[in-house]
């Protein structure tokens, strides 16, 4: 959500639906940015990750559009601020020269500074949803959570099993 506008929050519903469309435009941002993330990725293990996260990334933008569907509401992204610093962020890991494991491993790190985020936002989207005892969405939002601590842990393992210590011996 970007703190610095003006939005008009008069209830547990307005801010669920103001965090419902910051998510919106921040699985968007993503998935425009993970097919880069994977081109530019060298280990195979990794541009398969990048792969099988756009493709999860796709069903959560459908998730979200469900979720505002259960709400009543349309579907509509907001600028997420946040998520953009971090796309642009993980640019520069893109555009790096040098050491193949290096980049790697900085993909990997720009990866999981997205996940951590997206933890975040999602973990506190379900429990505004559940605060209002609208489950239908909490478990949505839950779903949605799973695969994001699902990647992370996947991009931990990359990192942990290998890249990282390639990037070392360089």
């Amino acid at each position: 959500m970007s703190w610095l506008t003006s939005t008009q929050l008069n209830s547990m519903d307005d801010l669920l639906t103001d965090q419902l469309q910051d998510l919106y435009d921040a699985e968007q941002c993503l998935v425009q940015a993970l097919p880069k993330m994977a081109d530019a990725a060298h280990d195979p293990r990794l541009k398969d990750a990048f792969r099988q996260h756009l493709r999860e990334t796709q069903g959560q933008v459908t998730r979200l559009e469900r979720a505002f569907q259960s709400l009543g509401k349309t579907a509509k992204a907001k600028t997420c601020e946040a998520m953009k610093g971090l796309v642009s962020e993980g640019q520069e890991a893109i555009d790096a020269k040098g050491d193949p494991s290096l980049k790697d491993a900085a993909l990997i790190a720009a990866g999981q500074r997205v996940e951590h985020y997206e933890i975040a936002a999602y973990g506190t989207a379900r429990t505004f949803a559940r605060r209002l005892r609208n489950e239908a969405v909490a478990q949505l939002l839950d779903q949605t959570l799973a695969e994001e601590k699902n990647a992370d842990q996947k991009l931990t393992q990359l990192a942990e099993t290998g890249i990282n210590q390639q990037a070392v011996r360089t």
